[in-house]
């Protein structure tokens, strides 16, 4: 603060006359501390948020692009058992270990063969489907990874660029006292740094509210994605297990893959 209060009474001995920088790195280093300490802290904010919302678009375009070619091979009638082996070797994405989830609790129902009382085969698709559901929820909650900070930066930032601006404007008339010159040259330096304070509090808020309501939206959709695949998959095995009721393939590896043919 005595930083300002030089600087005003520099400008009312110069006649009400203010020739200090008023550029945005000028203002930055002629404010005072705690009006420092906002820019800083909404700086960083904006950069942070940034990074999360360009990381988290280039994730959802890999992750849509690449659910694209794995259903394109899940319904090209291709065996199950043979695509699960071909998807475990690779690098796997969240609809993939969710179909990998599935793939294993189906092995480890169907070790010792495709259970023959309709109470199990339900136990066995409950699993199925409880291990594919668990999968999404583990995988979701890593890609909503900083969303909660995008969300506090949106609701928050306007509030401290406001504090900025109040203190910067107590300055303005601490300054005013001190001087007894009510001249916009005493006032200016002041407002000058609290409306950048403000501003760069709604630089900061306007991008992360904007990101977080897309970004949301986005994770939304690819969570219903991989809610749909579990349904289309839950409706594969009961299939399969309908048909080796009736007298079909009973294994497990080769009656998934036929039944798999026939869904396609």
């Amino acid at each position: 603060m005595n930083e300002v209060m030089d600087r005003t009474v520099a400008a009312a001995d110069l006649g009400g006359s203010f020739t200090g920088d008023l550029s945005i790195v000028g203002l930055f280093l002629q404010a005072d501390m705690i009006v420092k300490a906002v820019i800083f802290v909404l700086f960083l904010a904006s950069v942070w948020s940034w990074t999360i919302i360009i990381e988290k678009r280039g994730t959802l375009k890999k992750l849509n692009s690449r659910a694209n070619r794995f259903e394109d091979s899940f319904w090209s009638g291709e065996p199950l058992d043979k695509l699960y082996e071909r998807v475990k070797k690779g690098r796997q994405d969240p609809l993939l270990k969710v179909f990998c989830a599935g793939m294993d609790e189906w092995h480890n129902g169907v070790a010792g063969g495709l259970p023959a009382k309709e109470s199990l085969q339900a136990s066995l698709r409950q699993r199925v489907e409880r291990a594919m559901s668990t999968t999404i929820n583990r995988e979701m909650n890593v890609l909503e990874r900083g969303m909660t900070f995008l969300a506090s930066v949106g609701s928050t930032a306007t509030f401290i660029g406001l504090f900025g601006t109040v203190w910067g404007i107590m300055n303005s008339f601490t300054s005013i006292a001190h001087t007894n010159n009510t001249s916009l040259a005493v006032v200016a330096p002041g407002i000058a740094e609290a409306l950048f304070a403000t501003a760069l509090g709604l630089v900061a808020a306007i991008p992360a509210v904007i990101a977080y309501n897309t970004l949301t939206s986005g994770l939304h959709r690819y969570a219903d994605r991989m809610d749909a695949f579990v349904n289309e998959f839950s409706a594969i095995l009961s299939r399969h297990l309908e048909t080796h009721e009736n007298g079909g393939t009973g294994s497990g590896g080769a009656g998934t893959g036929a039944v798999r043919k026939a869904a396609a």
